[in-house]
């Protein structure tokens, strides 16, 4: 028999080291050190560190700080609004509207404008830094400035990157009608998303993410896995991998666990073990539970689900 699996290691910084070592400069509160490496990455890189080092409560104060010594550093902003934001949705939760209280939604838009304040100054000086441009798109969803804005902000972004990944996860987010759009509008950007890349991009997560988010609104694991298997999605889906992670040009770039994990999801709900399973496979220990939480708790159904499809659909 196989050795016992370990539990998946959710941690962003297990699978981009630099993660890591942005947060330790950044709790170090060595600001050159932190600035030369997000400096170093590809637009992608740039946003996803910016998303995902600065979101600690404890680095508020210094990144206030840095901000305000240094106004014209785009970096700073960035980090700075994207760790409002953070701090915002913390409180806010990610529950449905109905069950979020007044004083949540206050203290929510409280920090979401004091993000806005400062992100619209760094893309005013620097209309091409799209890591801040991305956290605008996302407080426009928090703050519900509507669908014709969120895109207009998107389309800033893109004028400077037209397949900017993280920005376009964030805009399908607002298409979907629990942020006011429709599923129409969901399912056509991310076609449009898709369409527009190279083959081996990993964009056409997009089309699997909006039909995740449909299939999931539907409230039952029955329910969603029988809307999953409609010829017509299934089809999308498949075609979707074709062009991401089954291409011989996918590469394990940024944000390609998310990528993997997302597939993976979508073959264990359409009841298709094996392909399931070599996503699991892929990605080894790693794991992101993001869409997995809408089932439950996600580390645990992320954990279930690999179980399962190693099960039933083999493990290599």
């Amino acid at each position: 028999m196989p050795a016992p699996l370990p539990p998946p290691d959710f941690a962003t910084g297990a699978a981009y080291p630099q993660v890591s070592t942005a947060r330790a400069a950044l709790a170090a509160g060595d600001w050159s050190a932190l600035r030369a490496l997000v400096d170093a990455q590809d637009p992608h890189g740039r946003t996803f560190l910016v998303d995902h080092v600065g979101d600690g409560p404890e680095v508020g104060e210094f990144l206030q700080r840095v901000y305000a010594e240094q106004p014209e550093d785009p970096l700073a902003g960035a980090m700075l609004g994207a760790h409002l934001i953070h701090a915002g949705w913390r409180i806010r939760s990610g529950l449905r509207a109905q069950y979020v209280s007044r004083e949540q939604f206050a203290q929510f838009f409280d920090h979401l404008r004091r993000a806005e304040q400062v992100l619209i100054d760094v893309t005013a000086r620097h209309p091409e830094e799209v890591a801040a441009w991305t956290q605008r798109v996302t407080s426009a969803r928090g703050l519900e400035v509507g669908q014709a804005e969120a895109r207009r902000r998107y389309d800033r972004l893109a004028a400077h990157q037209p397949h900017h990944l993280p920005a376009q996860t964030q805009l399908l987010q607002q298409f979907c009608p629990k942020w006011s759009g429709t599923w129409e509008k969901t399912h056509a950007f991310a076609r449009e998303c898709a369409e527009a890349v190279p083959p081996g991009a990993p964009n056409a997560v997009l089309v699997v993410e909006g039909y995740l988010e449909q299939a999931l609104d539907h409230g039952n694991t029955a329910a969603t896995s029988e809307f999953l298997r409609l010829p017509q999605v299934r089809g999308q889906i498949y075609d979707a991998a074709q062009r991401s992670i089954w291409h011989p040009e996918f590469r394990h770039g940024w944000g390609w666990v998310s990528v993997r994990s997302v597939f993976a999801l979508a073959f264990c709900l359409m009841h298709e073990w094996t392909p399931a399973a070599q996503q699991f496979a892929a990605l080894g220990n790693l794991g992101d539970d993001w869409l997995f939480s809408y089932l439950g708790d996600g580390p645990k159904e992320f954990q279930r689900f690999r179980d399962k499809a190693y099960a039933k659909g083999g493990r290599p």
